[in-house]
């Protein structure tokens, strides 16, 4: 029996031109690295805060209000939605039910019209309505200052309370760890949990209370800006010498 010949081509030189590895450059993800503790993890969340108080210093709540009630409900309708989007809603909302005693008589169904378009509309119309009548009902019609009242509300969980709390009362009570919060949080190394509740607990210890509610707007502002979810702009981030998931070129 004679031997198969080999189907394969001889390599041109082209085609082993093209086969010759071409040389990379490797990305390595800092992450791989230990991870900062005690001191050196204070240090770094130190060091991280002031450089984004540097770079946003007018950093800020985005939803519009003018009380703690107009907060409280624009919170509400912040879940699953854009605060430009609730910001569209909320003017003729407020105009329509200025008060919590207007809002707990409303029709749900004029409700649910008026808030459309911020999404899951029945649920959240549902929820204000709710919240503005347990509101007339225990405090007077107005939103209570603290955790225990807030988050039994129709429709407030712990985030929405640390928002109404922080920036309607200035009483620094817990961290927002909305999905900038934790995003920026895993990947500037304060803590590898995901749940909201663990990154707020790891986050609490690492700042000053009196800078929670700021810490949390900073984070949010360079998220939108520079630390997005997909495409993070690293190669114009001034965090980057310091940030453990910034990639480094070898």
């Amino acid at each position: 029996m004679s031997a198969r010949k080999s189907s394969a081509r001889p390599l041109t030189q082209r085609s082993a031109a093209a086969a010759k590895p071409k040389p990379s450059t490797r990305i390595v993800l800092r992450t791989r690295f230990a991870q900062l503790k005690g001191t050196a993890l204070k240090s770094h969340a130190a060091a991280v805060y002031d450089e984004l108080a540097r770079l946003y210093p007018t950093a800020h709540c985005e939803l519009n209000h003018r009380n703690a009630y107009e907060l409280t409900v624009a919170t509400i309708l912040s879940a699953q939605c854009t605060d430009k989007r609730v910001n569209m809603v909320t003017p003729a909302l407020f105009e329509a039910y200025p008060t919590s005693a207007a809002l707990a008589v409303a029709s749900l169904d004029a409700v649910e019209e008026l808030v459309r378009t911020t999404g899951f509309f029945r649920a959240k119309a549902k929820s204000l309505v709710g919240m503005a009548q347990t509101v007339m009902a225990k405090h007077g019609g107005e939103i209570p200052a603290s955790m225990e009242d807030l988050v039994v509300l129709p429709g407030v969980g712990r985030k929405t309370a640390n928002v109404v709390l922080g920036n309607a009362f200035g009483i620094n009570d817990g961290v927002v760890v909305d999905t900038h919060v934790g995003r920026l949080s895993n990947r500037l190394g304060f803590t590898k949990a995901t749940d909201a509740v663990r990154i707020e607990r790891a986050l609490i210890p690492l700042f000053a209370r009196d800078s929670w509610t700021q810490l949390s707007h900073l984070l949010i502002w360079h998220g939108r800006q520079v630390c997005d979810a997909r495409s993070p702009r690293c190669g114009v981030c001034t965090l980057r010498p310091r940030c453990p998931s910034a990639p480094i070129h070898q």
